[in-house]
This record gives structure tokens, C-alpha cells and sequence, in this order.
């Protein structure tokens, strides 16, 4: 049989190291407070914005946009313990000045909070 491969006639594949642009990044939590965004160059030179602090949420209606403080995190659907701690993720129920509010956007991947209201 030929070397480098299995009987089956599939290929060995060799085990290697992760590349740099492969290495995951510490985990970016949301959190409530002061507005704080950090800037990374990731692959190919581009430059992604991320948020690790938020007081203030876009609230989208009929195609007009408004900007809301957050007063409190009220429901994460994904996991009840993220909303004990104030963090925000998608799909995280924020109770502003103007009402509820479902996060509509991932914010530590665009660097900003977009949502719309929830009845």
C-alpha cells in the first residue's frame, strides 16, 4: 500500500500548532457602565472595535433610530446568570428611560448596542 495512508486508501493528516491569526482572544464581556471600546488589528490588517463597557442602546422603530441609557439588565435568555452580572449579550433584555429592550446586534463585534423594543 502506498505510505502516508490508511488502508482505506485516506489520507494520515500530521497534527500541528496553531497559526497566529488561529489563536483565540480573551473572552470580551459586556458590561454595565461608562462607554469603553477597544480597538484591534485582527487578519489582514483590518480593524474591529469592540465593546467592553455600555450605558447607552440605539432603539430601532420605523425606521427612525433613537439613543436610550440602559438602566438595568432585566432578562439573558441564554444564560440567567449573565444577567445577575450585568453583562450584555444578544438577545439580553434591557430595561431603559424609554422601555423595554431586546439587543438586536453582537456587541463585542461591531463596538456598539443596537436593539429594538420588546411589548
Amino acid at each position: 500500500m502506498n505510505k502516508g495512508r490508511k488502508i482505506t486508501g485516506g489520507k494520515y493528516i500530521k497534527s500541528r500548532k496553531k497559526k497566529l491569526f488561529e489563536l483565540t482572544g480573551q473572552k470580551k464581556n459586556v458590561r454595565l457602565g461608562e462607554d469603553k471600546r477597544k480597538i484591534k488589528i485582527v487578519r489582514g490588517g483590518n480593524v474591529k472595535a469592540f465593546l467592553l463597557r455600555a450605558k447607552t442602546v440605539n432603539i430601532q422603530t420605523k425606521g427612525k433610530t433613537k439613543k436610550a441609557e440602559i438602566k438595568n439588565v432585566v432578562e439573558t435568555p441564554s444564560n440567567r446568570f449573565l444577567a445577575r452580572q450585568n453583562i450584555i449579550t444578544k438577545g439580553t433584555i434591557v430595561e431603559t428611560d424609554a422601555g423595554k429592550v431586546r439587543i438586536t446586534n453582537r456587541p463585542t463585534q461591531e463596538g456598539n448596542l443596537n436593539g429594538v423594543f420588546v411589548e
